[in-house]
């Protein structure tokens, strides 16, 4: 009987989130809200702009009043015109207006809608196409297909929202390393990150399992190093299919997901993960590891011994030319050098390796070994070279173990130590605890009834109550600039997969990087989600977990 009563509860709950305002299932939810009475017909209405805008809010303008010309079946306009400021002063002038308001912080809207006009303010891209996206969220759900339905009541609420976000860098990783996802796959992420207010996508581009990325310099490794002979199958690693596997980016195909994030405001940051998990760079020239060989690209998840060989020269060569190349496709501040989970063992056994330790004065101590020191002065190299080329670094937070030069930031995946560490230092640090924010976890209690993943249990509850800056002295939070959440994708071979494992868990990251503690509720957010999200993302051509109405996904990919 209590169930009972409890899903007739949570009925009307979701049914007034879905039905009311229009307000409250926006994700994530705004700073501040206030509600009036009315609303704004969206059908047909003239979108006058700001001719100062950025090009691509003036693009995302144009297809957004396109979408709603579709939708509504009346035709929207969009004009430029001069002195918008002043013309808004007048009470009878009507439609969506965008200017350009350089006292907002960044990223940051304003955004007021009346029954006669709509005012939206910004002071950067990125603060309007977050305005566009809330205003898409206000409206009916259809807005997320090219279907038409006139007789809908193409309308927002009456309201005043001020928003912005809580963290700086808000970021979604994706491996495709391990599995290859084609550009289109890439696009429809991108596409679901600047929904949710996303603005950083962390790109694994290369590891043990293949090499994602043309190099010009050195072709064989996406020719060679991009593909391998067979795939451990689920959990066995004594398994293997024996079926070739792999793929790779093109340039011009970097620069076309590179240029399309931009249009979205999402800054792509490319990760080439050193000096550990560089097996399929060593496959394909084996002269840069310490025993030069043979190696193959790895058929298995998990860390490979086999590393690259700092003790030569010629490595740091190789280095400094792929990441030459690497920093002239993609324009962001950042390149991510990985530094994550590197053996030793070959550096401890390997002359040239010990002979740069000994050249260099390199001691072990009580805190970390010569071979930890090793790696800190790779790291420092590459710090160095990428700064010459006006970009910063970022590693996994393995790169605090030695000396970390000024100006790195880390990315503290192994718990949140790494990111307390790094902040009371004075380093910059982005939270992606593996407790909170991998979301290749089990989304479900029960695995059996859930697709195969890793042996972890990541709720969405559990996502959602992530606290980034606990453990934080307060005059050190500043330096934590952010939130991310990590996609590996060892267990995850197909979209409709990823999909699922991403969605709706990106949702909760989201709210976490934008909205500050006491604007987050569970209960506001579940209800969000089941009553207004999951038909946004099924209607935008989404596939998601239902865990959360305690559907699970065995039950989701059999229907």
């Amino acid at each position: 009987m209590k169930r009972f009563l409890l899903s007739i509860i949570t009925f009307v709950s979701l049914s007034i989130v879905a039905g009311a305002s229009g307000t409250e299932g926006i994700v994530p939810a705004p700073s501040k809200i206030e509600q009036a009475k009315g609303h704004f017909r969206v059908g047909g209405t003239a979108f006058k702009c700001d001719p100062a805008l950025d090009p691509r809010v003036k693009k995302a303008v144009q297809q957004f009043a396109l979408q709603i010309s579709i939708a509504s079946g009346k035709t929207c306009s969009v004009s430029f015109p001069l002195g918008l400021a002043a013309a808004c002063n007048n009470e009878n002038f009507k439609g969506v207006v965008l200017l350009v308001d350089n006292t907002l912080p960044a990223e940051s809207y304003f955004l007021k809608v009346e029954t006669g006009r709509v005012i939206v303010k910004a002071s950067d891209c990125n603060g309007f196409l977050y305005a566009m996206q809330t205003i898409r969220q206000m409206l009916p759900d259809l807005i997320y297909t090219r279907k038409q339905d006139d007789n809908l009541k193409w309308v927002i609420p009456c309201c005043t929202i001020e928003d912005s976000p809580r963290f700086s860098y808000r970021g979604c990783h994706l491996d495709c390393s391990r599995h290859f996802w084609e550009v289109s796959d890439v696009k429809k992420y991108l596409d679901v990150m600047a929904m949710f207010k996303m603005n950083s996508f962390h790109w694994h581009l290369t590891d043990d399992q293949g090499w994602r990325i043309e190099i010009k310099a050195y072709p064989l490794l996406a020719q060679k190093g991009g593909f391998r002979s067979g795939t451990m199958i689920g959990h066995d690693e004594n398994s293997d299919d024996n079926e070739r596997y792999g793929g790779y980016y093109t340039q011009e195909q970097i620069k076309e997901v590179v240029d399309y994030a931009w249009s979205l405001g999402i800054t792509v940051i490319p990760e080439i993960d050193l000096p550990g998990h560089m097996l399929a760079a060593l496959s394909a020239y084996p002269w840069l590891g310490c025993t030069g060989g043979p190696y193959e690209v790895w058929h298995k998840w998990g860390v490979a011994e086999q590393v690259l060989c700092p003790g030569k020269e010629s490595t740091f060569t190789f280095l400094e030319t792929v990441l030459s190349e690497v920093a002239d496709l993609f324009p962001g501040e950042y390149i991510h050098i990985g530094g994550d989970e590197c053996p030793k063992n070959e550096w401890k056994n390997c002359p040239d390796c010990q002979a740069l330790i000994a050249n260099l004065g390199i001691k072990g101590d009580a805190h970390f070994s010569s071979e930890q020191y090793l790696q800190s002065y790779v790291t420092a190299r590459m710090q160095k070279f990428l700064s010459g080329k006006g970009k910063k670094i970022i590693g996994w937070d393995e790169i605090l173990e030695g000396n970390l030069e000024a100006g790195a930031t880390v990315m503290s995946w192994r718990g949140t130590a790494g990111g307390q560490e790094a902040a009371t230092k004075g380093f910059d640090a982005i939270m992606c605890p593996s407790s909170h924010c991998y979301l290749n976890f089990c989304q479900g209690e029960d695995a059996d009834a859930e697709p195969i993943a890793f042996n972890s249990y990541l709720p969405i509850e559990t996502v959602y109550s992530f606290d980034p800056l606990e453990g934080i002295p307060s005059e050190m939070q500043k330096h934590i600039i952010g939130v991310q959440c990590n996609m590996w994708s060892e267990y995850i071979d197909n979209s409709k997969l990823l999909e699922y494992m991403l969605l709706p868990r990106l949702l909760a990251i989201a709210e976490v990087q934008w909205c500050i503690p006491e604007n987050r509720n569970w209960e506001r957010f579940r209800q969000a989600v089941v009553g207004h999200e999951f038909s946004v993302l099924r209607n935008a051509g989404y596939t998601y977990s239902r865990v959360i109405e305690g559907i699970y996904g065995g039950q989701l990919f059999e229907q």
